[in-house]
C-alpha cells in the first residue's frame, strides 16, 4: 500500500475532487439551520414541523452510512462515489424547487440518502492515495474539510438566504458537486468489484424500520398529542416490532448487520453512547438557536449566521489542540474537561433572554464548539483503542450511526418540548393577569388592561414571548443535565497502554 500510494499520480486533483465532495456533504448539515424560518414560511409549516428539514437528512444518512462499505465492495468504490455525487446534486435542486413541506422533506430524504457514501468513501480514496507516513498529514486536512461545515455553514447559509433566497443554500451544491464529479471521473480509478460481497438485508431492513418508525414517532407525536393517535401508536409498534426483529435476527445470524461481539468492548459500547449524548447536546441546541436568534432576538439571517459561526472554530481549534494531547494526557481528563466545558455553556445559556449581547452569544458558543472539540478526538481514541482491527470498518459505521440518531432525536424532542413547555407556560402565566390580581394591577399600563380586546391582544404577545424564552430554558437546562449525568460512565473506561494508531476522522464521517 505504501508504495502503490507514493506513485499515484494526479494525486494533488484527486485530493482536491474528494476534498470537495467532503465539504459538499459537511455544508448541508448546518447550511439550513439558518434559513429555516423563511423556509418555514415557503411551505407554511409550524415551528415544530420545520425542524422535520433538519431531522430527515439526518435519519436518511444515518440509514445509509453503515452499508456503504458493501455498496463500495459490490459495485466498485468510484461507480459507488459518482452516483452518490450526481444524487446528492439532483436531490439539492429538488430541494430548492420545493413547494411544500412534504416536498422539502423528501427531498431532505433523498439528499440525505445520497449524501451518506460521501464522507467514508472519499476518506478510503484519502487513505489509498497517500503512504502510511503521510496519512496524519492527509487526515489531518480530511478532517478541517469535514468541518467546514460547522464552520461556514451558518454564516454562508445566512449570506445567500440574506443577499439572494433561501434556495440557493441548496443550489450551491450544484457547481460543487459538478466540479467534485468531473474531477473523480477524470482522476480516480476504480477498485476491484467483488460479486461475492453480501448485505444482511433483513437485518438492514429491520434496523432502518425502526430508526424512520422512531422519528416519525419523535417528530409528529407533539403534533398528535402522543398516545391519543391512534397513527403515534401504530409508528409506536412498528418501531419497538422492527427493533425486537432487529435484535433476534442479530444474535441469531451467521452474519449480521450489525456484530453483537462491538459490544462486548466496553470502551467502544461506552465511547458510542457517548457520542449519542454529543449528537443530542450539540446537534439539538444548534437547532434550538436559529429560531432564538431570529424570531425572539429578531436577528437578521447574516446576524444569525455570523454569530453562530465561531462554534465550529472552537471545535476546529481544540480538535487540534486535543490531537496534540492524545497519549500525553489520560484521555478519560479530556473527555471530562470536554463534558464540563458542554454542561457549563448549557447552563450559560439557561439564563439567556433576548436581551443577551452578541459577544455573549459568540463566546458561549465559541466554548460549547470547544467542549465539542475536547470529545470527538479522545472518544475515536478510546473507542477503537481496544477493538479488534478486523471489527474497525463494521465499528466505525456503528459509531457514527449513533451519533447521527443523538442528532435527529434530539432535534425531534428539544422541538417537541418547546412547544409543548410553551403552551404550559402560558397556561400557567395567564393565570395571573387578571384585573384582581393587585400587583399585576399596579405595573400593568392602560394599554396592557386585560378588560379591553387591546389590551389581552399586547398581552397575549407579551405573555407568548416570555413563555418561550422560559421553553428555551427548559430545554437547555435538560441538555445540560444530559451531558452530566453520563459523566461517571467515563470512569468505566478503559486507558490503552499506548497510543493506538487510530483515524480519528472516523468520529467525524
Amino acid at each position: 500500500m505504501s508504495n502503490t500510494a507514493a506513485v499515484v499520480e494526479n494525486r494533488g486533483a484527486i485530493t482536491a475532487c474528494v476534498i470537495l465532495a467532503v465539504i459538499m456533504q459537511a455544508l448541508d448539515s448546518t447550511i439550513a439551520n439558518v434559513a429555516l424560518p423563511y423556509i418555514q414560511g415557503s411551505v407554511a409549516a409550524s415551528s415544530d414541523q420545520i425542524n422535520w428539514v433538519l431531522t430527515s437528512y439526518i435519519v436518511a444518512a444515518a440509514i445509509m452510512t453503515p452499508p456503504s462499505g458493501f455498496l463500495s465492495a459490490r459495485f466498485g468504490r468510484k461507480r459507488v462515489l459518482l452516483t452518490a455525487i450526481f444524487g446528492f446534486v439532483v436531490a439539492s435542486v429538488l430541494c430548492g424547487l420545493a413547494q411544500s413541506l412534504n416536498q422539502i422533506v423528501g427531498f431532505r430524504l433523498l439528499q440525505g440518502f445520497f449524501g451518506a457514501a460521501l464522507v467514508p468513501l472519499s476518506q478510503g480514496i484519502m487513505l489509498d492515495i497517500y503512504t502510511v507516513e503521510e496519512r496524519g498529514s492527509a487526515m489531518a486536512l480530511f478532517g478541517v474539510s469535514v468541518m467546514v461545515g460547522p464552520v461556514l455553514g451558518p454564516v454562508l447559509g445566512g449570506w445567500l438566504t440574506d443577499h439572494i433566497s433561501w434556495r440557493w443554500v441548496f443550489y450551491i451544491n450544484v457547481p460543487i458537486g459538478v466540479i467534485a464529479f468531473l474531477g473523480i471521473t477524470t482522476f480516480v480509478k476504480e477498485t476491484a468489484v467483488n460479486v461475492a460481497a453480501k448485505l444482511d438485508w433483513l437485518g438492514f431492513g429491520m434496523l432502518s424500520v425502526a430508526i424512520g418508525a422512531l422519528q416519525l414517532f419523535l417528530d409528529r407525536g407533539e403534533q398528535l398529542d402522543w398516545f391519543s393517535s391512534s397513527e403515534i401508536i401504530i409508528e409506536a409498534i412498528v418501531c419497538g416490532g422492527a427493533f425486537y426483529l432487529f435484535l433476534v435476527h442479530t444474535f441469531t445470524s451467521d452474519k449480521p448487520f450489525v456484530n453483537p461481539r462491538l459490544f462486548l468492548d466496553r470502551n467502544f459500547t461506552i465511547s458510542a453512547l457517548f457520542m449519542f449524548v454529543v449528537g443530542v447536546t450539540y446537534f439539538a441546541s444548534l437547532a434550538l438557536m436559529t429560531p432564538y436568534l431570529q424570531t425572539l432576538m429578531d436577528y437578521p439571517v447574516i446576524t444569525a449566521g455570523l454569530v453562530m459561526g465561531p462554534r465550529g472554530l472552537g471545535t476546529m481549534l481544540c480538535m487540534f489542540i486535543v490531537g496534540r494531547l492524545i497519549g500525553k494526557v489520560d484521555t478519560r481528563i479530556l473527555l471530562m474537561c470536554g463534558l464540563s466545558i458542554t454542561a457549563w455553556a448549557m447552563y450559560a445559556m439557561t439564563g439567556w433572554t433576548p436581551d443577551v449581547s452578541q459577544w455573549t452569544i459568540i463566546s458561549v458558543g465559541f466554548v460549547q464548539g470547544a467542549g465539542l472539540g475536547f470529545l470527538f478526538v479522545p472518544l475515536t481514541t478510546v473507542a477503537f483503542a481496544t477493538l479488534p482491527v478486523a471489527m474497525r470498518g463494521e465499528g466505525t459505521g456503528i459509531y457514527n450511526l449513533s451519533r447521527n440518531i443523538g442528532s435527529s432525536v434530539g432535534i425531534a424532542v428539544v422541538s417537541a418540548l418547546l412547544v409543548e413547555n410553551t403552551q404550559r407556560n402560558h397556561a400557567d402565566i395567564v393565570n395571573y393577569v387578571t384585573p384582581f390580581n393587585h400587583a399585576f394591577k399596579a405595573k400593568a399600563a392602560e394599554s396592557l388592561d386585560p378588560t379591553t380586546a387591546v389590551g389581552r391582544a399586547a398581552l397575549d404577545q407579551i405573555i407568548t414571548q416570555q413563555s418561550t424564552i422560559i421553553a428555551y430554558m427548559d430545554d437547555f437546562k435538560m441538555l445540560m443535565i444530559m451531558a452530566m449525568v453520563v459523566m461517571p460512565l467515563i470512569l468505566l473506561l478503559r486507558t490503552p497502554g499506548s497510543k493506538p494508531a487510530v483515524d480519528h476522522s472516523a468520529a467525524m464521517d
